[in-house]
Order: C-alpha cells, then structure tokens, then sequence
C-alpha cells in the first residue's frame, strides 16, 4: 500500500464534472483519482481515510493565462501599485530608494503602474522618473505591460530623440515640442530592450521557484505562459525550476515577434507532449493593445477622442504563424481586446479548417473586451477559445470608465451572454498586466465575475453576473481543456489529484466576501504541496 493512496471523507466536494458536480469522498491511488461519489456508494478500499472535516474541496485552479516568468522578475522589482505606491510621488520616491541602494551601473525597474490609480489622475512621464534619478536608467513598465515609461538616461541610451520614428506597430509619445516623454507604447516598449540588463539564469530559475510557492498558496495547479517580451526560451527555466521544487504544470507559448524570423526555430515533439510537467502548446500573438492604455484596437474611438487604438501585429507575423501552427500541429494563441481587433483574427482564422482537431482549439483569442456579434458567432461555430479576464474591469475600473464611459464599460467582457451562446470560454489573471497587488490571485478574479462590481464597488453590468459554480468550472475544467493540459481540471476517476481545501464555504458565502476566502490545503498528483 502506497503512502499517497487515501480515502477522503466528509468533504463537500465540487467537482467541475457536470455530469457528477457534487460529491462529499473520493479515492486518491498513485496520484489519480481512483472513485468520486458519495460515501454512501464507495466501493471498499483497504486504504487510510481522512476526515475532511466538512471543507469545501475544488479542483486546483488552472490560470490559462498569465506570464509566470515576468511576474517572477517583477516581483524583485519595484510594485508601482497600491497599497504601497499611489501617487506618482511615492513612486518618486521608491526610485530615489532604489537608486541610494545601487552599488554598480545597472538598471532601476518597476512595474504595474496605472495613471487611473495614482493620486495625480495622469501618466508618468520622463521629468517623473528623472526627479527619482538621472544616474541610473530607469524603466517602469505599465500594469497592461504594453507601455513602459523610461527617463531620460534611458532613452540617451537606447538613442531615442525627437528625430525617432514610430517602429511599426509602435508609437513614441513625444509632447508639444516633439521631445520624447519617456511613454514608449506598444512596439516602442522593445526599443530599449537591448539595454537592460539580463538576469542571469540562476536568478530566473529561483524566482520561478518562489512563485510556485506563491502559486501553491493561491491553489494553483497549472499555469499558462503567454510568452515573454523578449526572444528567450523558458523551456529550459522551467526544466531547472522543476528539479528544485516547482510544482505546477506549465503550457508555454512562444512569442511569436521574436521567432518568426529565426529559420532554426522550431518545437519538437517532446516539448509538445502533454504528458510532460511542462510542454510547448503554440505561438502567440499580439495584435493590439489595452483598454487602459487605449491602445486596444477599437471600430469606435475612445471617450472624448480621435483615438481607435493601434494595430499591432502585420499581415506577416500573422500569416507565417497560422503557417507554422498548422505545419507543427500547435495551438495558437492570439491576444485581442478591441473589436477591430477581435473581428480581424476571427475572420481570418474562421477561413481555415481546424488543424489540431482535438478537444482544444485550434485558436484561442486573449481578452476579449467587446466582441461583435459577429465575431461571436464565428467563434461558436468554429470553436474558437476566448480566454478572458474578470479582474480587468475589477481592477482598472478607473481607467475603463475614463477611457470607454459607462455605459460602453458595462458591456465589456460579456461573460454571461458569451456562455448563453455556447462560446467555448475560460478565465485567468494575465498577471502581472493588471493593476492588482497580488495579480494572481484567482479569489478576486472570481469577484470580479460573480459581482460585475469593481474593487471600489463600481456597478460593471448586474446582467453579466454569472453564479459561483460556472466561475469554478470555467477556472478549473474549461482553463484545462482549452489550454491542452491532460487529465485535470476535473475531480473526475482517472484524473489527476490536484484538488484545494478551503477556509470556508465558498458556495455559502456572499459574493462580496469571495476575495476573503483562503486556501487551507493544496494537493498536486495527490501530494500535500501546501498547508496555511
């Protein structure tokens, strides 16, 4: 008899299984998932049992995107959001710390800010940064992490003047006198690229490490790396982060932008095999940018303004990637916020047959802000997977209100009407692009959807509200399925063992309160890899 075969009993489980939704015991062997029911109708079992105690029990959560990488890196780096940071002052005031504790040349970063959130009601700029230093080049990367304010030292260097021109699909602020303002949008962010320093792979590898602890605590499972914004591969940082103690399974997305011109390129077929802790799912791209940074591509323009947002990806990056996906039987992954946007990747993606036919997508759009009904049915009809986020219109309610207005803000993201529609939907955080302290935390995502109300009580559209049970499944089953995870999402027999306790109820409390709830326990192929 092995250590980790266990009866579990007296558990109000919720299994994201619609066909077996509830169930208080279930037999853990080997990691999997031997019997689920109740404990009325358990087969006999000589194994050890333990006493759940009434605890409410979901399958570990499955974040279908985010960047775990990135939010590793940035959480060594300065957090330009509340509670710490609310003012462009304080973050003033955090570079002038930062640069009074360099001991050498190198870079001072930070990441998360959101004009919306600071006291002053306006983006920071290059004269922003240069009062925390002009010693020290200085990046500070938007929350949306499609923008990036630099200082001056750092624009000197990467030789960005007022004689720049825009990089396609970019854009450099620049003021009334057309000198830069340090505001590099889009694929202007990457233009000071090659001047920041890079961490040396020892250091990635322990930060990923650190975030699977943090990610453990959250109760969750398995994550979806949306790509870096850079040309790395983090295949290997997964690889070595594995071997000292990352637990969660990982499906990883190439950024296409970085490799489309690499003729060696390639993903072999091991890193493709979902029977690996970590494996290569597909490409990713990005064709426009954030409602936040109005950015996003829009067939409107934004509020009081001549704005449509911006086009990111060209026709190339488009086509070659939707070539090596069907050449490479891969998955690919398309970032979308704005309708223009959205109707552009679905029309051209709805003309080409499914190329994977298996139960995931063979596309999966990103974000979908305000999709038309158009693309909507295109994307019922063809199976295309819209992976969306609660926590934007939960975290970043300032800037959707300043940006879109109230009522354009209340039909973002229209998750009921979506699933009325039969969408092929799930959720995930994208963190760390959102201006959250804790961007991963799933809890407030979820409270986001079950509430339609923002952190500060905001009415987001009562008719989007969706009931506690859809938001589990589409965080737990639906994340797994479209992202090609194997065997999980479900507390289903055969299925893995990856399952959280919770601290209280979460189907009996007030929607309110779902940010309050803690997870107790989290279980991964049955192991105990977390205790409060």
């Amino acid at each position: 008899m092995k250590q980790n075969n266990i009866i579990y009993e007296n558990g109000k489980i919720f299994t994201s299984d619609e066909a077996n939704l509830h169930a208080d015991s279930m037999v853990v062997e080997n990691g999997y998932i031997k019997w689920i029911g109740r404990k009325e109708d358990r087969p006999n079992f000589d194994y050890p049992v333990v006493d759940l105690n009434n605890a409410c029990v979901l399958p570990g959560f499955v974040d279908a995107h985010m960047h775990p990488v990135m939010l590793a890196d940035f959480s060594k780096e300065i957090s330009a959001l509340p509670p710490k940071v609310n003012s462009i002052a304080d973050l003033i005031k955090e570079i002038k710390l930062k640069a009074n504790q360099m001991k050498k040349d190198g870079w001072i970063l930070g990441w998360g800010y959101d004009e919306g959130k600071f006291a002053e009601k306006r983006s920071i700029t290059r004269w922003d940064l240069d009062e925390g230093t002009t010693d020290f080049p200085v990046s500070i990367i938007r929350t949306c992490a499609h923008i990036r304010c630099v200082n001056s030292k750092a624009l000197a260097l990467a030789g960005i003047t007022k004689d720049t021109k825009d990089p396609e699909g970019g854009h450099i602020e620049k003021d009334e006198f057309g000198e830069p303002t340090g505001v590099l949008e889009e694929n202007a962010r990457n233009l000071v690229l090659p001047y920041i320093p890079e961490l040396n792979e020892a250091e990635q590898v322990q930060n990923l490490v650190d975030l699977g602890d943090l990610l453990t605590s959250q109760g969750i499972v398995a994550v979806c790396d949306m790509g870096n914004l850079d040309k790395y591969d983090n295949y290997n940082y997964y690889k070595e982060a594995i071997a000292k103690g990352f637990k969660q399974e990982v499906a990883m997305y190439y950024m296409w932008d970085f490799f489309m011109n690499d003729k060696n390129f390639a993903i072999s077929k091991e890193k493709q095999n979902n029977d690996n802790q970590v494996f290569v799912a597909g490409l990713k791209l990005i064709s426009d940018g954030s409602v936040s940074g109005k950015t996003a591509w829009m067939d409107k323009p934004y509020l009081n303004s001549d704005s449509y947002g911006i086009s990111v990806c060209s026709d190339e990056q488009l086509e070659t990637a939707i070539d090596f996906c069907k050449q490479n039987k891969c998955q690919l992954s398309v970032h979308a916020m704005g309708t223009s946007a959205i109707k552009r990747i679905v029309d051209r993606v709805y003309a080409e047959k499914d190329w994977l036919n298996e139960t995931r997508p063979y596309v999966r759009v990103e974000h979908i802000t305000l999709p038309s009904q158009d693309s909507i049915n295109k994307a019922v009809e063809k199976n295309i997977g819209f992976v969306t986020q609660p926590i934007f219109l939960y975290a970043e309610i300032e800037s959707y209100l300043q940006n879109l207005g109230e009522d354009t803000m209340k039909k973002c993201y229209p998750i009921k009407s979506l699933l009325e529609q039969n969408v092929n939907l799930c959720f995930s955080t994208d963190a760390p692009a959102t201006s959250w302290a804790i961007p991963s935390d799933p809890f407030s995502c979820i409270k986001g959807a079950v509430t339609r109300k923002a952190y500060d009580g905001t009415d987001c559209g009562a008719n989007q509200i969706i009931d506690m049970e859809t938001a589990i499944i589409l965080y737990t089953k639906k994340s797994a399925q479209i992202a090609g995870f194997k065997n999980l999402g479900q507390l289903k027999t055969g299925y893995k063992a990856d399952f959280i306790t919770l601290d209280r109820d979460i189907f009996a409390i007030a929607p309110e309160d779902v940010d309050k709830v803690q997870v107790d326990k989290t279980y991964i192929n049955g192991e105990c890899v977390f205790t409060k």
